[in-house]
């Protein structure tokens, strides 16, 4: 079995949505809503209400002459049930 939830994403903005009960995770690049929802659950043993999914392309990067990208990623933003939080600030 694959890990669906890679790691949670943490900024500035994504802590300004925390306030709002919505978490956002970078997650495989193949998971569904459906498994998302299932996985945060599992994980957090929290309900979710909602799993909005974002697909991150990669940007151009330079070093010189050289030309490259960064890699394309799949992001969720997973609203939960209201009065429930998730800690995920690293201690």
């Amino acid at each position: 079995m694959r890990m669906i939830i890679k790691k949670p994403i943490i900024s500035e903005k994504t802590m300004d949505l925390s306030t709002l009960g919505k978490y956002v995770f970078q997650v495989d690049r193949q998971a569904s809503s459906h498994q998302i929802k299932k996985g945060v659950e599992a994980i957090y043993k929290v309900n979710v209400v909602a799993v909005n999914i974002i697909n991150q392309k990669g940007k151009m990067k330079r070093l010189g002459r050289a030309a490259g990208r960064t890699p394309s990623f799949k992001k969720a933003i997973v609203t939960l049930k209201k009065g429930q939080v998730i800690d995920i600030l690293p201690k």
